[in-house]
Formats: C-alpha cells, sequence, structure tokens
C-alpha cells in the first residue's frame, strides 16, 4: 500500500501518516490541521505508508501489543511511542456472543456478536476518535481542545484533554440529557450550550477557528477531523481480530455524521490490502432514527444527495441533520450490498430492553436504533441467519435513562416480611 510521498511543511512525524488526501479529487496536502481540500472544497483524509511484504509478522506484533487500540498504532497516524505517553488507553472493548439475542431474532447460534463499546473510558466509542486527535493536537501545538458534540464527545474530549494535561473548551445544545452535560462538565474544562441544534453548534464553531480567539485550539471533529475520524478504524481491526482475523458477513452501525461507517469500512480495505484477512464479500449497514433519518431516506429513494433534516428522535447522540458523510455512507451500503434503515422511537426503547433483558448489555439510544434496525432486517430477510452479524452498541445506557425510565423501574414495593412478598405475587 506504498503512496507518493508528500515533503510536509514543517516536521510532522505521526507514524506511517504521509500527507492529506482529497476523498473527491485525490489532491494531497502535508498533514497539517486542515480539513477541507484547497482544490474542490472536498473532505480531507489521512494517507499512509502503511507497513507490507510480512502479514504474519504484522500479525503478531498487533497481538503481542497493549490491550488497547495502541496495539494498532503502525496502522494510525500517531507516533511510535504513543503508548507510554498520558492519555486514556481505550479500545479492546469486548465482543459478545450475542446467542440469546439471536434466539429471540432468529438468528442462528454463534453468529450474532454484539461489539459493546461502552466499556471504554467514557463509556463510548469516541474515546477511540479522540485519542488519536489528541495526538495530533499535541504535535500541531495546539493548548485546548475542543469539540461540537452531541454529547458523548464532550465528554471524551473532556478526559481526554484532562488527562493530557490541556485544557478543554466544549460545545453541545443546550438541551442535551443532563447525563451527558454533567460527564462532560466533571473533567473542569468549559461547556457551552447552545441554542439550537447539533448542526447549529457545528456552524458556530466552523466559524470560531477562524477568529483570533480560537488561536491554538484544536478542534477534534473539525480542524482536526482528518485524524480524528480514523480512530473508527480500529473498530473494523479489533472486530476482525476478535473474531480470529475474520471479516464477518454483516456489519450494522449507527449513522450520526457518518463517519464511524466509513471509517469502518476504510478500516476493512486496509486489513485486506495487508494481507491480515482474507479478502471476502461484506456488507454494512447503517441505522438511523425515523426522527433524524436523511441517509435512510436518500437510500430508499435512490437519491445520491442526503437532504438535511430537523432532528426530532429520543437518540440524539444521533441527531444530526445534516451528516457530513452521508453521501459516503449511501455508496458504501450500495458498494457492499448492504443498507441504510431506520425505526422510530418506540422501537429504539424496546430494543434497549431487549438487548439488556437478553445480553446484560444496557445500550444508550443509539444502540437501541443500531439493534432496533438489526430486528428489522432480520426479519425483512435483509441479513440471513445463517451469517456472521456483529453490531455496535456505542455508548452506555446509564446516560440516556430518559428513554427508558418511564417504563422501567420497580417491580414493587412490599413491607420488609415474607407475607407481603407472596402477596406481591412476584
Amino acid at each position: 500500500m506504498a503512496v507518493e510521498t508528500v515533503a510536509p511543511a514543517t516536521d510532522v512525524t505521526l507514524g506511517s501518516a504521509v500527507a492529506l488526501s482529497c476523498r473527491e479529487c485525490g489532491h494531497r496536502v502535508p498533514l497539517g490541521p486542515v480539513f477541507a481540500c484547497e482544490e474542490c472544497f472536498g473532505p480531507l483524509e489521512v494517507a499512509y505508508d502503511l507497513p507490507s511484504g510480512d502479514p504474519e509478522g504484522l500479525r503478531k506484533r498487533i497481538e503481542a501489543g497493549p490491550q488497547s487500540i495502541w496495539r494498532y498504532a503502525p496502522l494510525l497516524p500517531v507516533p511510535a511511542d504513543v503508548a507510554s505517553k498520558p492519555n486514556l488507553n481505550p479500545g479492546f472493548t469486548r465482543l459478545i456472543t450475542a446467542d440469546r439475542l439471536g434466539a429471540e431474532l432468529g438468528v442462528e447460534p454463534g453468529r450474532l456478536f454484539v461489539k459493546d463499546d461502552s466499556g471504554n473510558p467514557t463509556h463510548s466509542f469516541k474515546d477511540r476518535v479522540v485519542a488519536i486527535a489528541v495526538e495530533a493536537a499535541r504535535v500541531f501545538g495546539f493548548t485546548t481542545l475542543s469539540c461540537s458534540s452531541t454529547g458523548n464527545l464532550a465528554g471524551a474530549v473532556g478526559a481526554a484533554a484532562a488527562r493530557a494535561g490541556l485544557k478543554s473548551c466544549v460545545f453541545i445544545p443546550h438541551d442535551l440529557e443532563q447525563g451527558k452535560i454533567l460527564m462532560a462538565a466533571v473533567y473542569g474544562g468549559q461547556v457551552v450550550g447552545i441554542e439550537g441544534t447539533y448542526d447549529d453548534v457545528n456552524r458556530f464553531c466552523s466559524e470560531l477557528i477562524g477568529d483570533p480567539i480560537g488561536e491554538g485550539w484544536g478542534f477534534t471533529n473539525v480542524n482536526l477531523r482528518p485524524y480524528y475520524a480514523e480512530g473508527s478504524k480500529t473498530l473494523a481491526y479489533e472486530i476482525c481480530e476478535q473474531l480470529g482475523w475474520r471479516i464477518p458477513d454483516n456489519i450494522v452501525i449507527p449513522v450520526a455524521s457518518g463517519s464511524q461507517l466509513t471509517k469502518i469500512d476504510k478500516g476493512l480495505k486496509e486489513l485486506i490490502a495487508l494481507g491480515l484477512v482474507e479478502d471476502r464479500p461484506y456488507k454494512i449497514f447503517g441505522a438511523q432514527a425515523e426522527g433524524c433519518s436523511p441517509v435512510s431516506r436518500a437510500y430508499k429513494d435512490g437519491h445520491e444527495v442526503v437532504r438535511p433534516v430537523r432532528p426530532d428522535t429520543i437518540a440524539k447522540s444521533l441527531a444530526i441533520g445534516n451528516p457530513a458523510d452521508g453521501p459516503y455512507v449511501l455508496d458504501i451500503a450500495r458498494r457492499t450490498g448492504g443498507a441504510v434503515e431506520d425505526v422510530d422511537d418506540t422501537a429504539v426503547v424496546d430494543a434497549i430492553k431487549q438487548l439488556a433483558r437478553t445480553e446484560g448489555v444496557f445500550a444508550e439510544t443509539a444502540g437501541g436504533v443500531t439493534f432496533g434496525v438489526l430486528a428489522k432486517l432480520v426479519a425483512d430477510g435483509r441479513i440471513s441467519p445463517s451469517e456472521t452479524t456483529v453490531a455496535i452498541n456505542t455508548g452506555d445506557g446509564l446516560k440516556t435513562l430518559d428513554a427508558v425510565a418511564p417504563t422501567t423501574g420497580l417491580s414493587a414495593v412490599i413491607r420488609p416480611t415474607l407475607d407481603s412478598f407472596r402477596e406481591a405475587g412476584l
């Protein structure tokens, strides 16, 4: 996977990363805190000169690495000594064989798996992407870490900045779940609520980057976005390694901006090119909430363009009405033979409770969307019961308790006597 080397404007060393490349026109620029192509304004992503020629040696090196995303450091835009630096060491979360859930959905035993990313340090997959962004921020000399967020990213940025000794200031819609606001604030950084949707917050952050007040600020999902997004590849790496270096037949992934889905696909393609896994077909499915489903609508209507919507769903972590990577999600779903589907809020809550009841995994509302869509895909025959399927739970249900509170609680209130317990009929 050798690529043309581009001489950087400054002495930047981020592992095997050699340049930023436009996803639209292929134009390359040196590594730096930029996110849009100067030629066509397309999105930039990291290009590499990845290790090649010894798949077995690389596989053994990975397996001997730390129990975190840093085991894949040779495939990421990070310094070689990244594991020795103060960071949260996210990743290598559990892959659960979900036979009880599979039985209820009609999937054969040993074929359904839950990739449970609620086990990360701040209990969401955002710790992966922020860990990569922090390393870029250090290299580029930023002193403040920032982001626009629907909740989970704000907490991940606050925690990672505290651990790395950086300042933080994060921006969120003012009406997020209280648990996510508190989690973002507890790390000591500034948390600013903005009146409006996530898309309003994101536009504000883009303006702040160009203002003198934003000097020295690294915005994880804006000017550091090419590096930040690479963290999602580690989900693909881990899933395949935990399946014995095999690509599953299907992966079901929640869609907010769409970046996670596109980078999981990129990670799978890298593993194939490096010879770490067998080159075989796989299907990628995107999952959205009905109340914020611009990509699902475009997929079903056969459109190439994703039309923005105003979010109205309990799945606030997925409530991005104008997803930046939406068109690329459509391309991947169609190329792999997958789909983009959505479910309503009632199905989201039902799926959260079903996953908890069958597998002991309490997912936040984004997970409810993913597993609600999974159930729909199996019922419709779009996912075969005999195929290996991995569905991703991106966060912890303790962050979105309001979603299940109205229908979940005490089974009974009794006096402290056996007679009272018997009378309750439990």
